[in-house]
């Protein structure tokens, strides 16, 4: 999936920058599980199944990714507060999509809410110094703490955005 850039101040291209546009990533962070949620509510179980296209994500599997991309959040924090110049481990989200099968919707939204309270747990704990923290992604480059943070909204509101298109479709 292609997604546009746009820089930071550090020069770094986060991929989801533009899906953030100045909205504050702490608060879109806290609104995304409800909004999952509702989503999947208005969308309903067998919806969440269907592949819009035969190369798209259904609704379930964009939800699994999402509670996926949540646990490699979980521990990319941890490891930049915990290590100096910490590198980020990319993943391969189309091997990782392998196992989606055997998930369920509603097991990938629990499992994101639960991971993203936590996540935001620590998140809102921390200090505008931690938040400063250097981190090195192999793919996109020098970063601080607070870019993941940022990242990690935008990536939000992309799916969002899908699941959304997918909940005022018409059914087929």
């Amino acid at each position: 999936m292609t997604v546009p850039s746009a820089p930071n101040t550090l020069g770094y291209m986060n991929p989801y920058a533009s899906f953030l546009a100045g909205q504050d990533p702490i608060q879109v962070l806290s609104a995304t599980p409800s909004r999952l949620e509702e989503i999947a509510a208005v969308v309903g179980e067998s919806r969440l199944n269907h592949k819009p296209r035969p190369e798209k994500w259904s609704g379930r599997e964009i939800l699994v990714h999402l509670a996926d991309t949540e646990l490699a959040f979980a521990f990319r924090y941890r490891q930049a507060l915990g290590e100096e110049n910490h590198v980020v481990q990319p993943f391969d989200q189309d091997k990782w999509a392998n196992a989606y099968a055997v998930y369920s919707a509603q097991q990938a939204l629990r499992t994101y809410r639960a991971l993203r309270e936590w996540n935001l747990a620590l998140i809102c704990s921390l200090t505008p110094a931690q938040m400063l923290r250097p981190v090195i992604h192999p793919e996109r480059g020098s970063m601080i703490l607070r870019t993941l943070v940022e990242t990690a909204a935008g990536h939000d509101i992309n799916h969002l955005r899908q699941l959304e298109a997918l909940a005022t479709a018409q059914p087929s």
